[in-house]
């Protein structure tokens, strides 16, 4: 991995940082090869969801390749809709711990269609690869690691949401398993984005919290590419 500049970062308000993600402090796919849809294998795909989770994770399989027919030809806005609706609905949410055995495992999408099962890293790569699928370039879609206060508390939680932006100085929406409606990031007031990241590069904000640390999370996004590579989404 290459290492972060010595330079610190500039600290950006809370909507400075969600209009343009920070600075970008790592590029290049993070040194390693940047997610192509051309190698997509659909009969891949399927064999890998039937050996490891059987005719009900290939039914899911096959309803996720039904969407992305119904979805190739649409615009922009109905892809976010029709992704950011299909895992809302068919994923429930499970803490990793339930699902893995882990305390923080990010899963493929086909890992998360498998066990109909997920966190909010789960959430969001699903939606973020099924975007790219759709022909939605990367460069305007990351992840975004997030605060997410809870109610009407102090009492905040990591998190993390997919945004979609139209320009690269465009307000990001929100796409979010907790808000089921996708919704421009100034409304999301319960968000206190940390850093975001995506296929190309990783950006960062201002952000000391240590718990946050983009770097710390970039082997599990490595993780996540290899095994979709030996699995046939990449």
């Amino acid at each position: 991995m290459p290492a972060l500049s010595s330079q610190h970062p500039p600290k950006f308000s809370r909507r400075q940082f969600l209009a343009t993600a920070g600075a970008l402090l790592l590029g290049a796919g993070f040194g390693i090869h940047p997610i192509k849809a051309s190698a997509f294998d659909p009969q891949r795909l399927r064999q890998s969801m039937q050996q490891l989770y059987g005719q009900a994770g290939l039914a899911v399989l096959e309803e996720w390749f039904t969407l992305l027919q119904q979805l190739q030809n649409q615009d922009v806005q109905a892809k976010l809709r029709g992704v950011n609706d299909f895992f809302n609905r068919r994923i429930r949410w499970v803490d990793d711990i339930q699902v893995w055995g882990q305390e923080d495992y990010w899963a493929t999408p086909l890992e998360t269609m498998g066990k109909g099962q997920g966190d909010c890293e789960d959430y969001s790569i699903a939606k973020y690869i099924t975007l790219k699928q759709l022909s939605v370039s990367s460069q305007y879609l990351r992840m975004i690691y997030v605060r997410a206060r809870i109610g009407r508390s102090q009492i905040t939680q990591a998190h993390m949401v997919l945004g979609y932006y139209s320009t690269p100085d465009a307000e990001p929406l929100v796409l979010d398993n907790i808000v089921p409606s996708i919704t421009p990031a100034s409304q999301r007031t319960d968000l206190d984005p940390l850093f975001s990241f995506n296929s190309d590069g990783l950006w960062a904000g201002g952000s000391s919290e240590s718990r946050a640390d983009p770097l710390a999370r970039l082997s599990r996004w490595r993780s996540v590419i290899e095994r979709m590579q030996t699995q046939g989404f990449i």
